[in-house]
């Protein structure tokens, strides 16, 4: 591997380890599914909350919010009436993007096969079940 994958690695079960706590809070389905969206282009909240299909609202501000204040996601708002909010990715969100777009595109390349082994898992499981 590499010098900072290895000192991950020995330190991942420290309480401190700052890779396991930022992993933990862009790693979720809402972050993930957000950068990607953000990917295509500035966005405002109820386009995104229409876009991210089954995020709530209170969600979406949440998960909005812990980006902005890891510095991923840039948070404008207008002087309009009723004020309007607007969100972008950062120059590190966009960097962060490149990856999560990658394994995006990993995991549709890959899902008949890890269907496939979830349901050999499942039949296996099952079948040893009944044995017992």
């Amino acid at each position: 591997m590499n010098d900072g994958v290895d000192s991950w690695i020995a330190n991942e079960f420290s309480g401190v380890c700052p890779v396991r706590d930022l992993l933990d809070r862009i790693g979720d389905k809402w972050s993930v599914m957000v950068v990607l969206r953000l990917g295509r282009g500035t966005e405002r909240f109820r386009a995104l909350l229409r876009a991210v299909d089954g995020i709530s609202q209170r969600m979406l501000t949440v998960t909005l919010r812990a980006l902005e204040s890891d510095g991923l996601v840039h948070r404008e708002v207008f002087d309009t009436r009723p004020p309007s909010v607007a969100y972008s990715l950062t120059p590190l969100g966009v960097s962060l993007l490149v990856h999560i777009s990658a394994l995006a595109n990993w995991a549709m390349e890959h899902e008949a096969e890890v269907k496939e082994a979830q349901a050999a898992f499942s039949a296996k499981t099952a079948k040893a079940a009944g044995e017992h």
